[in-house]
């Protein structure tokens, strides 16, 4: 398995990893799935500050990816991201988001965040299970906080430190 840098040309295999999640699962609470063209244009604006990588097959294809995003607007976060990682369902259960997330979390840590946090749908054992082992702690539970396939959801929260607290200088960009 490789993990890289995504790049723009990588929409279309997002999309399809992402779309049968979006259409028949409760883990996204998006309920329309985006196409190649809007998970290109997600790639490119998330690159323009942060990572967002893919993780490749042995043929070469894509089987993953993970991102970070902006934890809340405010400028006191700004040393917090979200972190995101699907992985296609063939490839589920093989170590690709434990892969991804030892990638992407030494990099944010590199950058300059200190700490990472993940939501998840409940329930979500594999979720649950990737985060736990890769170091994130459950910090609590957004009760019925989405309505999707006829049911209110609830999302468990798990943070992660990246660093250590002190004065921290702003955190840099990605730069790919």
């Amino acid at each position: 398995m490789k993990i890289r840098t995504a790049t723009p040309d990588d929409g279309a295999a997002v999309a399809a990893i992402y779309r049968p999640v979006v259409q028949h699962t409760t883990i996204s609470f998006e309920t329309e799935p985006p196409d190649a063209a809007e998970m290109r244009s997600r790639i490119e604006k998330t690159l323009a500050a942060l990572p967002w990588l893919v993780a490749e097959d042995a043929a070469g294809t894509v089987c993953g990816y993970a991102y970070a995003s902006k934890h809340r607007e405010r400028a006191a976060y700004q040393w917090s991201v979200d972190t995101t990682v699907y992985v296609r369902e063939d490839m589920r259960g093989r170590g690709v988001g434990r892969a991804l997330y030892g990638k992407l979390l030494p990099l944010l840590a590199e950058l300059g965040y200190c700490q990472a946090f993940a939501g998840v749908a409940l329930p979500n054992a594999g979720s649950v299970g990737l985060h736990e082992a890769v170091g994130f702690q459950p910090i609590g539970v957004y009760r019925s906080v989405g309505f999707k396939h006829g049911a209110w959801r609830d999302v468990g929260w798990w943070q992660k430190a990246l660093g250590e607290p002190g004065e921290p200088a702003p955190p840099k960009l990605f730069m790919g």
